[in-house]
């Protein structure tokens, strides 16, 4: 069981509690701030001499409309599901669970003014493996993502529907299920759940994490294609990149250094003076993206322990913000930057995969034993050309866009959420191309009577073992699978 009570949460421990299992709870320090919090918003309500957004008041260009102290309730469960709006393709699961965690985190801060029984439902739902069905289209990235987030909020109020232990059922039936009644949403509760940043945050963590894999995953994978291609070492040596002093080259050339270490072929003398950029220039590409990843990274952790629903309450300055937390900005630049950081790295593997095949250094043409008669690995290259000129598509900032909404009231917004779902098919288009290098690395250093570094040997032990040599042409697409399968999982 892990605990919430309000500390920092670095990205890492955050990953470590996803990937655990470990069930959570609210602390004291949580439960305190969060009581504390709604019982002056309540104070505040039964006193309200004013009009305060969102709470006795309309939402968006409807800010000024007065609501009846008898209609609170009314209003933001209307809210809730007028604004299950979504759109196309389903989120995935371990992004909607993703999204209720972060959304605890948030709330638990006491700067919302939600129910503790409103956020121990969203715990119960995270516990239990309850996942709300959420739509990938709706979201504007300002405002909060008010469409994914009602969708994940309708099974609170026995709307909507869930996933749960294999099976689709109802928020009603969901309820009966495990004998709960419907969260009766009070003042502002409502816009609490649906304002916030959960929806992009959530794709955020799943980026920097599976950023994380690919950059080390594609500096591996690397060292094993310029081992293959009989690539020299030169550009890799300590002096060379730190008079650069870029902190991502730096690190990728020790680590590409430390891969080599007693590898019979990098040891060997070369004919060629220099490599093409696409092994010669790892440590700079690659470097770079690292250090996107880095930057990524830090703005990621910054949010997941943010408030960032509206109006903000501070109930010891006795004071209700109304202000814009919830905009996406932060969020939508960086997953842009992180789509094109990533896709840089397929960019220059599906180089890679181009010049193993050239039947150049001493390696056959097309890496088959008999080309002309085999095709070998011709096509595999051309469907790692397809997905990384696909990933260009997909590099084409939302952030630059905005579509005025509510009436102008909200003008400018951040187009967080389509940045965010783009960078995750980036993702899964980065794991095909990764799957397609190593494919051809393992594939070109079969040919080689030299071995490679010791750390290489078992990587490619333990590949062959899911993927074979292909000797003669074959049905190359249940290889590629099993290629990428084994890049995602068995790394």
């Amino acid at each position: 069981m892990h605990t919430i009570d309000n500390k920092w949460l670095t990205l890492g421990e955050f990953e470590a509690l996803f990937s655990s299992g470990k069930k959570i709870e609210l602390g004291g320090i949580a439960i305190e701030a969060v009581q504390k919090c709604r019982d002056f918003l309540d104070e505040k309500v039964k006193n309200a001499d004013r009009l305060i957004y969102g709470v006795n008041t309309g939402f968006g260009s409807l800010c000024n409309t007065a609501i009846s102290a008898d209609e609170l309730g009314t209003l933001q469960r209307n809210l809730v599901i007028s604004h299950a709006c979504g759109a196309g393709e389903e989120v995935p699961a371990e992004i909607v669970k993703r999204m209720l965690l972060l959304k605890v985190l948030g709330l638990a801060h006491g700067h919302s003014g939600v129910q503790l029984e409103t956020i121990n439902r969203l715990v119960f739902f995270y516990n239990e493996n309850i996942l709300p069905v959420v739509y990938q289209q709706g979201s504007l990235g300002a405002s909060g993502d008010l469409a994914p987030l009602a969708h994940m909020s309708l099974p609170l109020i026995g709307e909507g529907e869930v996933d749960f232990n294999g099976e689709r059922v109802s928020g009603v039936e969901l309820l009966k299920k495990f004998n709960l009644e419907p969260i009766q949403l009070r003042s502002k509760e409502g816009l609490a759940l649906l304002n916030g940043t959960q929806f992009m945050s959530a794709y955020a963590t799943y980026a920097v994490a599976n950023g994380k894999k690919l950059a080390s995953q594609f500096n591996i994978i690397g060292a094993l294609s310029l081992d293959a291609y009989d690539g020299r070492l030169n550009p890799f040596q300590d002096n060379v990149n730190v008079v650069r002093n870029q902190v991502g080259q730096i690190a990728v050339a020790k680590f590409m250094r430390s891969m080599l270490a007693g590898s019979e072929m990098i040891q060997r003398e070369k004919e060629h003076v220099q490599d093409p950029y696409s092994f010669r220039c790892i440590p700079q590409v690659h470097g770079a993206s690292f250090d996107t990843i880095h930057h990524c990274s830090t703005v990621v952790e910054r949010e997941i322990n943010a408030v960032t629903d509206n109006p903000t309450v501070f109930p010891e300055e006795d004071d209700v913000v109304s202000a814009g937390n919830f905009h996406g900005q932060p969020l939508a630049l960086i997953l842009d930057f992180l789509a094109i950081g990533l896709a840089e790295m397929a960019s220059i593997s599906e180089r890679r995969v181009y010049k193993l095949i050239g039947g150049t250094r001493g390696l056959p043409a097309f890496l088959v034993a008999e080309p002309g008669l085999n095709s070998g690995f011709m096509i595999p290259q051309y469907t790692a050309a397809s997905i990384v000129s696909q990933n260009k598509q997909l590099c084409m900032p939302a952030s630059v866009d905005t579509i005025d909404s509510s009436n102008g009231q909200e003008d400018h917004v951040s187009m967080g959420a389509n940045a965010a779902t783009k960078l995750y098919r980036v993702i899964q288009n980065c794991y095909s191309v990764q799957g397609i290098e190593l494919l051809n690395a393992a594939q070109a250093m079969d040919f080689r009577k030299e071995k490679t570094s010791p750390n290489l040997e078992a990587l490619r032990t333990a590949y062959r073992t899911k993927v074979p040599f292909v000797k003669e042409d074959t049905y190359l697409h249940p290889l590629i699978a099993a290629s990428v399968d084994f890049v995602k999982n068995d790394f």
